[in-house]
């Protein structure tokens, strides 16, 4: 079998379908162009090759943006892009709620939209939706996921939260031909998503991951991944073992997070487990990728796990919100002729303790490789009102790259969260439109944004009908007081969460599932944990 290593011709595929649209330019930078001839996605034509080796060709040497609710949304993967990764995942999408969307080619935009149709949402929340004027496509219904196939071609996984076989297929089904693979979420340890028998419940359940796995396999011609946790805090055999009855089912690729699942984001990684493992598995799973991630905040840390463990690729979450310039390699760093780091000149140190060093120099926090904060926001802000992005979900994502309350506290010391303008979460909270957050970070303008008034072909063969047709709420909603009193906000949904699990338990969890901070299911009064209100879909509790 190929290890990473792959060639091909580059011919014209389905996705190229937009490449004579209309492209708008609503603000001082143009919209990021279609990558030259001379990228290496470019030259290769996935099409033509085994999932295998597509997955060697995505994989190997891969600098990856991780799927994050919320976060991972079309206007932050084209940043992530810009700044140099190599592949970016869509926020988890959960089966059953991509399965009835409208395919959209919005022609105004250059985009492909999948979208909940507005019919399906309660008259009261259509109402809400038609006089939403900050964010036009509202009235149209939601936009669950957006693409654009010019920047995203060969660069975009689709990630999906699911339990079930079947129901996985049927989503994959409904969006493989405008992605360049499909991920399954098998690390998110909530509590709604365990009882959905979804995320890391399939840590726990190798028979039903690996049967989703061989599944997608058997009935897809693009690369099958999954992102796991580590199954024990020291010992690496048991998640060895499942990595390897995954890639037995047939899994192209897999990503370790190297936290176990009742670990907090604000605990450091486990690296040395992390490293252990991932050495192990290069050893005798050569042929599959294998992509770490967890705490790399510096180049130097992505360099460090790279030599370690000899990885595929590196995946970054948290850190990519902090800085996505975190993207940017040093010369040389490519074909492996840079000058080592500072830390790496000195002798083998405990990983625990190089997790805990203040980086300096060429690779360290304050690398020269880096934009400031202030200009990151500002190209964020940007790509928003390119993609026309719901203002609520950028005003959210904004305020993440703002604070550090989710970083691991041996990291928050070194984490500089001043900004040139002197803007603050409050200031940010208070904007009600994304005309708001232009003038808040002095994003400059050329001509107004695009008009919501486009002629959008659907290319949907259902109807866009969905079965459980009562949707409390629109998917952006949510309470500013999760940035401005996370504390006590944070108590009084913990409180919720209680009710809801002691009334969902009683009905086998036939109510509403929403999303949580951290990408899982949840029921709260039809919102998650930061109020965000989603469609309405049904799960039987495995």
């Amino acid at each position: 079998m190929e290890e990473c290593s792959s060639a091909a011709t580059n011919n014209d595929s389905p996705i190229d379908l937009l490449q004579d649209a209309q492209t708008p330019h609503s603000l001082q930078n143009p919209p990021p162009r279609l990558p030259s001839s001379s990228t290496p996605s470019s030259s290769i034509d996935l099409s033509q090759l085994s999932p295998q080796e597509a997955a060697n060709h995505l994989f190997c040497n891969s600098e990856i943006l991780a799927p994050m609710v919320r976060a991972s949304t079309i206007p932050l993967r084209t940043l992530a892009l810009s700044h140099g990764a190599s592949l970016v995942y869509t926020e988890e999408l959960v089966d059953r709620s991509i399965t009835p969307t409208e395919r959209i080619i919005n022609k105004e935009l250059g985009t492909i939209d999948y979208r909940v149709p507005r019919h399906t949402y309660s008259k009261k929340v259509q109402k809400r939706m038609a006089a939403d004027k900050d964010n036009p496509d509202s009235k149209d219904g939601a936009i669950l996921l957006r693409i654009d196939p010019l920047i995203e071609r060969d660069k975009l996984i689709y990630q999906i939260g699911t339990g079930e076989s079947n129901l996985a297929l049927e989503a994959a089904t409904k969006v493989i031909n405008d992605v360049s693979g499909m991920d399954v979420n098998m690390g998110c340890p909530k509590k709604f998503s365990v009882s959905g028998g979804m995320g890391s419940a399939l840590l726990g359940d190798v028979k039903r991951a690996c049967d989703i796995i061989s599944s997608l396999r058997r009935n897809l011609s693009k690369p099958v991944s999954a992102k796991i946790r580590l199954l024990d805090e020291e010992d690496p055999r048991p998640t060895i073992d499942f990595v390897r009855a995954l890639i037995k089912a047939g899994a192209n690729a897999i990503t370790i997070h190297g936290r176990v699942v009742e670990d907090e984001s604000h605990t450091m990684a486990r690296w040395s487990t992390l490293v252990e493992v991932v050495r192990q598995l290069k050893q005798t799973e050569s042929s599959v990728p294998i992509i770490v991630n967890g705490d790399l905040y510096t180049r130097a840390d992505i360099r460090e796990m790279k030599r370690r463990t000899g990885c595929d690729g590196v995946m970054l979450a948290r850190p990519a919100l902090y800085n996505i310039s975190l993207f940017r390699k040093g010369k040389g760093e490519e074909d492996g002729s840079a000058p080592p780091a500072n830390d790496e000149q000195k002798d083998e140190i405990p990983l625990s303790q190089f997790q805990r060093t203040e980086h300096t120099g060429y690779y360290g926090y304050n690398s020269p490789l880096l934009h400031s904060q202030t200009s990151i926001v500002q190209e964020y802000i940007r790509h928003g009102v390119r993609y026309r992005a719901h203002s609520k979900n950028v005003k959210y994502v904004v305020c993440e790259m703002m604070n550090s309350r989710r970083a691991p506290t041996n990291r928050v010391p070194f984490l500089d969260m001043g900004f040139k303008g002197g803007q603050t979460i409050a200031n940010v909270c208070k904007c009600k439109s994304l005309d708001d957050l232009v003038k808040v970070w002095d994003v400059k303008w050329t001509v107004p944004a695009p008009s919501a008034n486009t002629d959008n072909t659907v290319q949907s063969t259902d109807g866009g009908r969905r079965k459980d047709a009562e949707t409390p709420g629109d998917l952006h909603n949510y309470d500013d007081r999760y940035f401005l009193d996370p504390d006590n906000f944070r108590a009084e949904r913990k409180d919720a969460v209680a009710a809801v699990l002691g009334s969902s338990n009683s009905s086998n969890l036939n109510g509403d599932e929403k999303k949580t901070e951290d990408g899982c299911e949840a029921d709260i009064n039809s919102r998650d944990s930061t109020g965000i209100s989603l469609p309405a879909t049904k799960r039987t509790k495995l």
